[in-house]
This record gives structure tokens, C-alpha cells and sequence, in this order.
């Protein structure tokens, strides 16, 4: 008990202030660095943060300690076109234009490693996601009929990292993960005859669940100027949030999907190194994401193992980044990254709630060396509109625009010894 208490406190001291995340409700890089280039890092691991991409990267970084903080800015909205008065068959939305109130949030990270004998090191990586956050008013009954409507998911993932260099330039690493997340659901009253629970679909405050993991990886040098490096994460088993299990599918099951990471580091050019990732993320594996909305709100109710979810696909991730170093101070970056995003043209509906549709993200970064010992790392990112319009699944002849852009920016120390 003590143990869960002492990680209880971390958790809620790393959680992000409710955040939607860019890659569906996962962040496009972990840690300063990078994030600077775009999340790519699957092969170069620069901070004490890697793990997060790939536990074995943290063979390579060092001694060091790593803290810092992201301030995010997503800009989220929906337009409703057409519409006609509501009989017992329909559920048409007011038409209109309505944004979410909640535009700036703030997402630490904190990162240890220390290097043992025999090419072993321990670490310790803190990272956070959120997602899934939007906050419409109240105004004219509100986005379903039920006053201020919205719903909150925050995420924080503790990985302690074995990782060991078993030969000259090559390394495995092994992260048991330990994952925290809170809910709350908010102005969904009118779906209650869809529910196996109507008293357990919304306005019960925030819920939170414990649920444990596994991330493995290799990282190693193929010839004098490649590094490449691969990780998999499982599915992370969580608790149910029980304040919320007629809303979510499996009785208010949300587990963490599964990811995968892949990428080449190429150093061809003096100074310099291009990064390329591939990641990819598998929404559709937990039912209470991937399941779609229609058939499954007529042939289930929510909550059920059937029941509807946000229809999400799973999404594939290119990413590309570009580092140099100036001279022994000085460090710069850039990255792009694309994936389609989640969500299908005919699931605009729920995902009024989970506008998570970004696709393009474009970063800048440095790093400043004070001493060998203390840096100072930056990075900045913009991810430009995207929409995804559809029509309204129990409106015929209503359409439902879903829109976000997003800008962020994140400062971070690092020291080494």
C-alpha cells in the first residue's frame, strides 16, 4: 500500500492538466529532444527520456538527469450544418459552430539513468499523455441536450529501464511499465436509454485506474554512420473506470493499446544526422476506441463488451528528423511527421467528444551545452487545421465538421555525471 501511495503521488504530480495529445491521444515525442525532431529517436537517444521511445536507447545516454516542462495549446472545434426537430428516431445536434473553452495546458517529464558496470544501466523515465479533453458550454442546452458537455482523460506512464550493452554498440533494454489515468464524462444524460448503466454514463466526477505494462527494445550501430533501433509495447491492462461503466465498452474497460517503433539514424554528413521512425499505435484493439458507433448503439448498450465506442482506427506514423551540431556548445533541430488520422468520416458524432484528428507536425529544436555537465534543450511544434467532416449517424441529412489546429512549446535541463 505504501508503495501504491508513494506512486500515487507521482503520478498526480506528473499528470498533465487535462490535454489533448497530437497523435491521436498520444504525444508526438517524448522528452525535449525528441519532440525537437518530430518524436523521432528509435535509433539516437540523447536523454534520459528514451526510454519512452526505445529502453534500450538508455544504454547510450549516460549518467544524467533530465526535467522539464511542455506548455500546449490545442485549438478544437465542431460545426453542425442542417438539422430538422427531434422525433423518437433521431438525435439531430443544434446547427451552429461551437469551440472548446480550455486552450492551454502544461505537461512536465522527468527522466534518471546511471551507468553500471559491465554495460549496465538503470533509469527512470516519467512521461505523460492526455487526450480525449474537450469542454463545450452549456449554452442552448449544451452539445447533446445535456448542459456543458465533455469529457477529460489524463495519462502518466512510470518505466524504470533495465537496459544492457551486451556488445560494442549494441544494446537491449526492458521497461515494466506502471500507468495511471483519470476520466470524467460530462452532458451525456440523453444517451442514458442507450446505456446498460444510465447512473454509470456521466456527471460522476473523475474516476482513476492503476494498469501495468511491458516495453521492450534493441538499439545498435549497423555500420559506421547507421544506427537503427526497434521497441514494442504491450497492451497495457487497466483497471475499470466503474463511475463510468455504462459508458465504456467492457463495462468501463479502457486499456492502452499497443505500439510499435522502428527507425535508422544516418550520420553520413559531418555535424549532421537524419532521423527516420515509423511508429505505429493500435487503437482498434481496446473495444472502448476502436468500437463503432453504428451498428453497436442499436445492436448493444453502452457499456457492454460490444457496446459503441469512437470508432477509431489504428494510426501509422512516418517521422523525420534532422539534427547538427554546430560546435561543441550548440546543438539545432527539425523534424515533420505524418499519420492518417483516427477517426472515420461517419464517426464525427462521439468524437465531438475526441476531436483527435491532427495528421501534420512540424518542430524546431536546440540544445545549449553551459558546461560538460549542464544543458539547456528547447523545442517548438505546429500542427496546422485539419477537419473531418461527416454526416450525422442518427441526423439524416445533418452534418458534423470536426476541427483542430495545435502549437506547443517545451523547455527542458539536463545533467550529466
Amino acid at each position: 500500500m505504501r508503495i501504491k501511495s508513494a506512486l500515487g503521488a507521482i503520478a498526480l504530480a506528473t499528470l498533465p492538466t487535462t490535454v489533448l495529445a497530437t497523435n491521436g491521444y498520444f504525444s508526438h515525442g517524448y522528452g525535449t529532444i525528441s519532440a525537437g525532431m518530430a518524436g523521432a529517436g528509435s535509433a539516437l537517444s540523447q536523454d534520459s527520456l528514451a526510454a519512452a521511445t526505445n529502453p534500450a536507447g538508455m544504454a547510450f545516454v549516460g549518467s544524467r538527469s533530465d526535467g522539464g516542462l511542455e506548455i500546449f495549446s490545442p485549438r478544437r472545434s465542431y460545426t453542425v450544418e442542417g438539422g430538422a426537430p427531434n422525433t423518437a428516431q433521431t438525435f439531430y445536434l443544434a446547427p451552429g459552430a461551437v469551440s472548446s473553452e480550455n486552450k492551454a495546458f502544461f505537461i512536465p517529464h522527468f527522466g534518471y539513468n546511471r551507468d553500471l558496470d559491465n554495460g549496465h544501466s538503470l533509469g527512470l523515465s516519467i512521461f505523460a499523455n492526455g487526450g480525449m479533453n474537450t469542454e463545450y458550454s452549456g449554452d442552448n442546452g449544451g452539445t447533446f441536450g445535456g448542459g456543458k458537455t465533455g469529457v477529460n482523460l489524463e495519462q502518466v506512464f512510470i518505466a524504470p529501464t533495465w537496459s544492457w550493452e551486451f556488445s560494442e554498440g549494441q544494446a537491449l533494454g526492458i521497461s515494466p511499465l506502471i500507468a495511471y489515468q483519470r476520466f470524467k464524462a460530462e452532458g451525456l444524460r440523453n444517451f442514458s436509454g442507450f446505456s446498460s448503466n444510465p447512473n454509470a454514463l456521466a456527471n460522476n466526477g473523475t474516476d482513476d485506474a492503476w494498469g501495468y505494462g511491458l516495453q521492450i527494445g534493441w538499439q545498435g550501430q549497423v555500420t559506421e554512420t547507421l544506427r537503427a533501433g526497434a521497441s514494442w509495447r504491450t497492451i497495457i491492462e487497466m483497471e475499470e473506470f466503474s463511475k463510468y461503466e455504462g459508458l465504456f465498452a467492457e463495462q468501463g474497460g479502457f486499456d492502452i493499446p499497443q505500439m510499435f517503433n522502428a527507425g535508422v539514424a544516418w550520420s553520413g554528413i559531418q555535424n549532421h544526422w537524419l532521423l527516420l521512425d515509423v511508429q505505429h499505435i493500435r487503437y482498434s484493439d481496446i473495444n472502448s476506441v476502436g468500437n463503432p458507433m453504428m451498428p453497436n448503439l442499436m445492436q448493444a448498450q453502452l457499456g457492454d463488451d460490444q457496446g459503441a465506442g469512437f470508432g477509431w482506427d489504428d494510426m501509422t506514423i512516418v517521422k523525420l528528423g534532422w539534427q547538427w551540431q554546430q560546435d561543441a556548445a550548440q546543438t539545432w533541430r527539425a523534424g515533420v511527421s505524418y499519420g492518417k488520422q483516427p477517426i472515420p468520416d461517419e464517426e464525427v458524432l462521439f468524437n465531438i467528444l475526441a476531436p483527435g484528428v491532427q495528421e501534420w507536425h512540424f518542430t524546431g529544436g536546440f540544445t545549449h551545452h553551459f558546461s560538460e555537465s549542464l544543458e539547456v534543450s528547447g523545442m517548438a511544434f505546429y500542427s496546422p487545421r485539419k477537419n473531418v467532416r461527416g454526416d450525422n449517424p442518427m441526423g439524416p441529412g445533418q452534418e458534423i465538421e470536426l476541427g483542430m489546429t495545435q502549437i506547443g512549446t517545451s523547455l527542458s535541463v539536463g545533467y550529466q555525471f
